[in-house]
């Protein structure tokens, strides 16, 4: 099997995991942040970058791949490690999410889904068996089950059908999948909020057997109260031994919270694209390094920080440069977040090995102010 899983130890104060995913390209520890190099890069990252600061897989995203440079090139240059020059792991997503958030220019149908390109507005259509046949050709290490990604809230029959779909087109591209040798592919547990078609949806995907799971249509507009109680109900249903990955989510309170409740693999824009508004992930809590009261603060973003960016330069630089639009500026701050993230989850794990996972969220949510009245979230 290309992907395997292994649980290293379950954290006696919460019932966190900590273990290791082992792939193609290299085995990553958990749990663990993905960045997201959406177009075969992480916004103004190198590789080598990524790797210095802790970066052990990315995430590229099959539909933009897809439209620019096109799947045939990247397959041609040997596949997304060779192309993008990164020896690490790979995840790809499907491209459902893609399509389903363009909700004016797209229509479901059984067979796939038609919509418009974007960018050019021309026709194309993605199926089950077209997501499978673009990732096989990419070449990423994990690859992921097309499913349909439902808006939050939705109503239960829509939520069913939904689900059932979901459950149809897996089946389709577990089918279609070429490559089940070097290639994992994920399943995608769908149900919006609803306890009974999440059990569902966990009951038609476990039945198929894939090497790793993910909880899908989360972090997409509800409350985080109601993201908590789906994974309290939702991660029991998924097999022990393999990975669990909880899509689209990159806050610093819900990677610890998920974490508690049993995932291993996260992703999220977030760090990335704040970073290039200007606002910054501290251990006191957000900061946006914009504001004139940083202009002549020659101190660095965290104290708290040891990365190359809070090392080296100050919030008054780093004002200055975001400010003229600089891209050094925006290259500085997305190192601050992205390694800010990476050495969050190595402190979630420590604490899990150490059996204070919750300890360690109650220090946190303390000092980064998620305890206080109207906190500012990101």
């Amino acid at each position: 099997m290309a992907i395997t899983y292994e649980l290293i130890k379950t954290c006696k104060q919460t019932g966190a995991r900590l273990g290791k995913v082992h792939t193609p390209h290299g085995s990553f520890e958990t749990p663990m942040f993905m960045p997201v190099g959406t177009l075969a890069t992480v916004k103004t990252m190198s590789p080598e970058e990524l790797e210095r600061m802790g970066a052990q897989i990315i995430l590229s995203n099959t539909y933009h791949l897809w439209l620019r440079p096109g799947e045939d090139i990247i397959e041609e240059a040997g596949g997304l490690h060779k192309f993008m020059n990164w020896n690490g792991s790979i995840l790809t997503d499907s491209g459902g999410f893609q399509v389903f958030s363009l909700s004016d220019l797209r229509k479901i149908e059984e067979e796939g889904v038609h919509f418009r390109n974007h960018i050019s507005g021309e026709k194309l259509f993605l199926s089950p068996e077209k997501a499978m046949h673009i990732q096989n050709a990419l070449g990423p290490d994990i690859m992921m089950a097309f499913d349909e990604c439902p808006p939050y809230p939705a109503e239960h029959k829509y939520m069913k059908d939904s689900v059932e779909r979901t459950s149809r087109w897996a089946e389709r591209c577990l089918e279609a999948h070429k490559r089940p040798h070097d290639q994992g592919l994920f399943g995608i547990i769908q149900g919006g909020e609803y306890e009974d078609l999440r059990r569902q949806s966990a009951r038609d995907l476990t039945s198929m057997d894939f090497p790793g799971y993910a909880i899908g249509g989360l972090s997409v507009g509800e409350p985080k109260d109601v993201m908590n109680r789906v994974l309290e109900f939702t991660t029991p249903l998924m097999p022990d031994q393999k990975p669990r990955y909880l899509m689209g989510v990159g806050s610093p309170d819900s990677l610890i919270d998920g974490s508690i409740r049993g995932i291993d693999m996260f992703d999220c824009v977030l760090p990335t694209r704040i970073a290039r508004n200007g606002t910054l992930m501290t251990s006191e809590g957000r900061l946006v390094v914009r504001n004139a009261k940083f202009a002549r603060d020659f101190r660095p973003i965290d104290e708290n920080c040891d990365c190359h960016t809070c090392r080296n330069y100050s919030r008054a630089y780093i004002r200055h440069l975001v400010k003229a639009n600089e891209t050094f500026g925006f290259r500085l701050t997305t190192y601050h977040n992205l390694y800010f993230l990476l050495n969050l989850m190595r402190q979630v794990r420590e604490a899990i090995r150490e059996d204070r996972l919750g300890d360690f969220r109650e220090e946190f949510f303390e000092m980064y102010g998620f305890n206080k009245p109207n906190a500012k979230n990101f």
